[in-house]
């Protein structure tokens, strides 16, 4: 019960939040859908900065944080590319980098039989990039920004996305070749 700390509790709230988050984006209260969707990514904020600063990480955290992030931007970009909200390339983008990432770590550790990856500067950046770009997709909805925005900001998460990627995969092929 020991791991059922502040900085964990924010991260089961994340994931709870996501089929609130999915129903609200059904039935169409796209205002809730972005209150939701802000409030998660500022739990995902909080929970890293309490666990460093109040030296509460643990093995729970360090495996749930970076899942409930995957569940809940790949959850996102699924229904908001569903509903007509995003393209679906930039959609299979975003799995596809998750997909292969997760396959890399999995092949990883059958090779050196170690299971920690640290998250890297691209892998931040990605994960903020594609926050902030289903943030403002959600709040296009009620606006209707200039399509010259929304194709920038396909772009620069596409880019940082595949990036993204392509660095995790040089860090991996590394590590196996180092074993």
């Amino acid at each position: 019960m020991g791991d059922l700390n502040l900085p964990n509790t924010l991260t089961l709230t994340r994931i709870i939040i996501i089929p609130v988050f999915i129903t609200t984006i059904i039935y169409k209260r796209y205002d809730y859908a972005l209150y939701l969707f802000i409030f998660a990514t500022l739990t995902d904020m909080f929970d890293g900065l309490v666990a460093r600063l109040k030296n509460q990480k643990t093995a729970l955290g360090m495996f749930l944080d970076p899942l409930a992030d995957k569940f809940l931007l790949v959850t996102a970009f699924i229904i908001l590319s569903v509903y007509g909200w995003l393209p679906k390339w930039l959609a299979i983008i975003v799995i596809s980098r998750d997909i292969t990432i997760l396959t890399g770590w999995f092949i990883l550790y059958l090779i050196t039989g170690t299971s920690k990856v640290e998250p890297s500067l691209f892998g931040k950046a990605t994960i903020w990039m594609q926050s902030i770009f289903i943030a403002y997709v959600l709040i296009d909805i009620h606006l209707q920004f200039p399509p010259e925005m929304d194709r920038a900001l396909h772009w620069m998460t596409a880019g940082i996305t595949i990036l993204s990627g392509a660095h995790y995969i040089y860090r991996g092929l590394k590590l196996a070749h180092a074993s």
